[in-house]
């Protein structure tokens, strides 16, 4: 979970995109990049090899307030969308502090979608998390696509636990950074609680 750097005085989160391949994790990432002051921010680094790529970064937020006079830094991390590197996406998950699923609203993903929340549920577990117990919210990226799920439709295969749920647009920004508030809200209400 979170680790404190008592000589900057921070508390650093991790905060995990995870979803299928190509549901836009990684563009919520650049936009968030792109879009955060460069004083608050680490470089951006991308972990690529010939078939995969992990992206993070770390920032720091200016509004987010103290934690018993500790700034919060948070790391954002995307996982591989392909099932075949699945030990990847579990290392990613080591130490995780909050997850966004980024679903592909898109019809002929709805599948896909639900192996990977499943995969995100086991990979977990493995760790020792429980989905019903991390800061979880998530994101139905792809809004502007003419074959696109109702919401509703989304909600009730991949958020029996109707945790926080965003309509998104990656690409443009539309509810880029609501999802990572609400997760970091999350975050935040489970270090003060000493979670």
């Amino acid at each position: 979970m979170s680790f404190i750097n008592y000589m900057a005085r921070e508390i650093n989160c991790k905060i995990v995109y995870y979803g299928p391949g190509l549901c836009g994790k990684t563009t919520n990432l650049q936009y968030i990049y792109e879009r955060t002051n460069p004083e608050a921010k680490g470089k951006m680094i991308s972990l690529a090899t010939e078939t995969e790529r992990t992206l993070f970064f770390d920032f720091l937020p200016l509004s987010l307030g103290e934690i018993r006079g500790f700034k919060t830094r948070f790391h954002l991390y995307t996982v591989p969308g392909q099932v075949f590197y699945d030990a990847s996406r579990k290392l990613i998950l080591k130490g995780v502090d909050g997850v966004i699923f980024v679903a592909d609203s898109q019809i002929e993903r709805l599948e896909a979608n639900q192996e990977s929340v499943d995969n995100l549920r086991t990979n977990l577990a493995e760790q020792g998390y429980s989905l019903e117990k991390i800061p979880y919210v998530i994101q139905y990226n792809k809004r502007d696509l003419p074959n696109v799920v109702e919401v509703r439709e989304l909600h009730d295969l991949i958020n029996p636990m109707n945790v926080p749920e965003y309509e998104g647009v990656a690409r443009t920004g539309v509810g880029v950074f609501e999802t990572l508030k609400a997760v970091s809200k999350l975050v935040l209400t489970e270090l003060k609680r000493g979670g």
